[in-house]
């Protein structure tokens, strides 16, 4: 279209017709992008008894997903990778959310590669969100020593629901990172405080980290959590905050007494560190190898470690007895009908579940 404004009558004013605008699409983004070739069990068991963290990686992604057809590979891969597992230290660690479990973890690891040697390996359990169900995935951000240490593996994953804030796939997940040559697990939870039972049944040590002024030994004594400690730890003991610290370790000795005597023998200590500081982490290895030194003579190591598969044998048919009522073709269609019924007030909850049992019972 002629613009007016260049017309003789207004001489000495031109307007141009401007630049070009490019598209909006990348011309030269190809439209079918190439498709990575998925590996075989035997490439990825292969990779992985090699220690390729990439293979590694995409075989813990395998065992995460939700997807009926991923769960029968995963299986094999876990089961090939299973002679090789099996020599490792596993160490659970939990406490509060803020209590310093990503930055211990932090100095705790890089003092353990620098005086043992070996590999380690990370698996941080970041909490879901109910309403979105999606995680952040962010505890590899804190951790900025071990996240650029060669010796060193770190993978989060979202507890998707799981009780006691350790993903049900985290067992498997140790399998195949022994396999891969990694000598010390540690199993970060996502601290929600009395439900970390799960955790327990995976760790050889399960440590408790705690800060100055939660409570005095009274609290200490009703939360389960320390019941199933084999060593706690007071964070945060620097600064203006050394007094409350050693106050409040004085606390949880005291809170431990009322205890029963673990079936370990082992009498969990209480120790202060700074996290932030690095000061008395030694002191805390000291006591976890001495740990280790005290269930190995007396023969609780071995016998934890049976108990743990044991428990886990359960689990593991505890939730496919559940994946498996709710893909039945029948119940899914009447899972629809018996939730309506139940918010329409015409049965109760437990009549309804009861129906949806009986229909699925009757089919075997």
């Amino acid at each position: 279209m002629e613009h007016p404004e260049n017309s003789s009558e207004y001489a000495g004013l031109q307007v141009n017709s401007g630049v070009e605008q490019p598209a909006i699409i990348n011309p030269y983004l190809k439209r079918n992008r190439v498709r990575h070739r998925q590996l075989t069990v035997g490439e990825m068991v292969e990779g992985i008894i090699k220690g390729d963290i990439t293979v590694l990686s995409q075989a813990v992604t395998l065992i995460e997903s939700v997807h009926p057809d991923h769960y029968a590979k995963a299986q094999e891969v876990i089961d090939r990778c299973l002679p090789y597992s099996g020599h490792s230290v596993r160490i659970g660690i939990s406490g509060v959310p803020g209590a310093g479990k990503s930055t211990s973890i932090d100095e705790f690891g890089i003092h353990l590669l620098r005086e043992k040697g070996g590999r380690l390996a990370v698996l941080a359990i970041d909490p879901s969100s109910e309403r979105s169900k999606g995680s952040i995935l962010g505890d590899k951000t804190r951790m900025e020593k071990l996240s650029v240490h060669p010796d060193s593996f770190i993978r989060p994953s979202p507890s998707a629901g799981s009780l006691g804030g350790v993903a049900r796939k985290t067992r498997e997940t140790i399998i195949l990172c022994e396999a891969a040559g990694f000598d010390k697990i540690f199993v970060e939870t996502v601290g929600v405080g009395q439900s970390e039972t799960a955790c327990h049944s995976m760790v050889d040590f399960f440590l408790l980290i705690q800060v100055a002024g939660t409570g005095d030994e009274l609290q200490g004594i009703k939360r389960g959590i320390m019941e199933i400690s084999d060593g706690i730890v007071i964070n945060k003991c620097d600064g203006d905050n050394v007094d409350r610290c050693q106050m409040a370790a004085t606390n949880f000795r005291n809170a431990l007494h009322f205890f029963p005597m673990p079936e370990s023998g082992w009498l969990p200590k209480v120790l202060c560190y700074s996290g932030f500081y690095g000061t008395g982490v030694k002191e805390v290895w000291d006591m976890i190898y001495e740990y280790f030194d005290f269930v190995k003579h007396n023969g609780y190591f071995n016998h934890r470690r049976q108990e743990q598969a044991k428990y886990w044998m359960y689990e593991t048919i505890n939730e496919q007895l559940r994946l498996n009522f709710y893909n039945n073709p029948t119940i899914r269609t009447r899972l629809n009908e018996a939730e309506l019924a139940v918010l329409q007030g015409q049965k109760t909850s437990f009549i309804a579940a009861q129906q949806l049992l009986d229909a699925y019972y009757k089919e075997f």
